[in-house]
């Protein structure tokens, strides 16, 4: 994976998170980002890049006005657990707010003409 201007071993190893922009932008006013699923599942979910794509079709199909954040693990200040979900697959879950200094790239995220997604061009 290639992102302009970051050592391209160090963004293998990010994290994603898919959320409307504006809650992005309510969480730059306060200091840090929630998700909802923090506060009724304990966690924040999260992908990997070989998960969110097909995380993104599964529950945000067709939705618009969404930015994808790029999260360095190495940056967070809560605990990220690696949980098996489904299909034997682990999924990282953020067990506190998200400190915005870890959010090293916000990309838009839009589904294609058919309501599907694609890893931006900005990540891929």
């Amino acid at each position: 994976m290639y992102l302009p201007g970051v050592n391209s071993g160090k963004a293998m190893n990010w994290i994603f998170h898919i959320t409307p922009r504006s809650h992005w932008e309510q969480a730059q006013q306060a200091g840090s980002y929630r998700a909802d699923s923090l506060d009724t599942e304990g966690f924040i979910h999260c992908s990997t890049p070989a998960q969110v794509v097909r995380v993104a079709d599964l529950f945000y199909r067709g939705q618009s006005g969404l930015v994808l954040l790029c999260i360095d693990p190495e940056r967070l200040n809560a605990e990220l657990i690696y949980e098996e979900v489904e299909e034997k697959q682990r999924f990282p879950h953020l067990y506190g707010a998200l400190n915005l200094d870890a959010v090293v790239q916000v990309v838009d995220f839009q589904p294609n003409s058919e309501g599907r997604f694609e890893l931006p061009a900005a990540i891929g």
